[in-house]
């Protein structure tokens, strides 16, 4: 298989992202509308999204959720109510009596099939709203939430997740009012511009983020593990320098999404690493990385569509 091959899915869905985005902010904007009309009719059954106030759980696997955390972080930042985000396998929800409690569940999955998805949405059936974000709209999860929010034109062939994911996030923080056209026109040239052989020859990467674009950075890290089977870390960026800027050094690449805290610059330049802080969009920025992978993996002769040790959803076999 010959290099342009490799990743021939991963490309042409990372390319796509930003009219693909247009469409979800479409769509926010649309299921906005007719959840305020609930809340005013105070048809609280009729509303899709939670209404502000409320106390929300938004749980994933992998890549959903690096989702999750960073919807939570803003819409708590926005002022909309307690919004804590966990692995669904972890979740520390109230479908029993030690969890927490929560007006809603927002589950995050684009195939609909991950077993700690489905089993946590099973456990709180009855007992909590639920809502499913999800690509895939004949999955098994679209029967077992109480209102689904398909993004059926974001889901994907290649393993490796590019669209899905940043798709998901990009009608979430819509819902929330959130202006994304900076994000859109900054994501066109991310995702079709070159990459330097500086970046396709680095030998280490380390993404940092603040407030809601930790779980970008993060969603970063794993995006080149999974494609590139590559050296990656992910930190928030205040925690960096508490020991983790040890490994930055010349060949060696930190990229910072958000705002720089302060001095951080100056920090890295003596390290000799190269530090990214192009003070774009953070979501422009996390599609530029997909690019980047999908480079790097290319020039590795790896194939991100069909990863090494991966399945485009995990499916976990409980009756053994």
């Amino acid at each position: 298989m010959s290099n342009a091959a490799l990743g021939a899915y991963m490309e042409e869905e990372l390319v796509s992202q930003p009219d693909v985005w247009l469409q979800a902010i479409a769509q926010a904007e649309s299921d906005r509308a007719e959840s305020d009309r609930a809340e005013s009719d105070n048809a609280s059954q009729g509303r899709l999204l939670p209404a502000d106030g409320e106390r929300v759980a938004v749980v994933g696997c992998g890549t959903s959720w690096f989702m999750a955390q960073s919807y939570a972080a803003a819409r708590e930042a926005a002022g909309k109510g307690v919004t804590d985000a966990f692995a669904a396998s972890e979740a520390f929800l109230n479908h029993n009596s030690a969890g927490r409690q929560y007006d809603a569940v927002i589950a995050i999955t684009r195939s609909g099939t991950t077993t700690e998805v489905i089993e946590l949405l099973e456990a709180l059936r009855g007992k909590v709203r639920t809502v499913a974000v999800i690509g895939d709209m004949d999955s098994p999860v679209a029967t077992l939430a109480d209102a689904v929010v398909g993004l059926p034109y974001a889901d994907e062939k290649s393993v490796v997740q590019t669209r899905f994911a940043t798709t998901a996030l990009v009608y979430l923080l819509s819902t929330l009012g959130v202006d994304l056209s900076d994000a859109v026109e900054q994501a066109r040239p991310a995702v079709t511009e070159p990459v330097s052989r500086e970046l396709v020859d680095a030998e280490q990467f380390t993404f940092l983020g603040t407030g809601w674009t930790i779980g970008l950075a993060h969603e970063a890290g794993l995006k080149m593990r999974e494609a590139v089977q590559g050296w990656t870390e992910s930190y928030p960026a205040m925690e960096y320098r508490h020991g983790p800027i040890s490994i930055a050094a010349p060949g060696r690449v930190t990229w910072l999404f958000g705002e720089q805290p302060e001095g951080l610059d100056v920090d890295m330049k003596a390290t000799g690493a190269l530090y990214i802080n192009t003070g774009k969009h953070a979501l422009a920025e996390l599609a530029r990385v997909h690019r980047v992978t999908l480079e790097r993996a290319r020039a590795r002769g790896l194939n991100p569509d069909l990863p090494r040790n991966l399945t485009r959803s995990v499916i976990l076999d409980t009756t053994a």
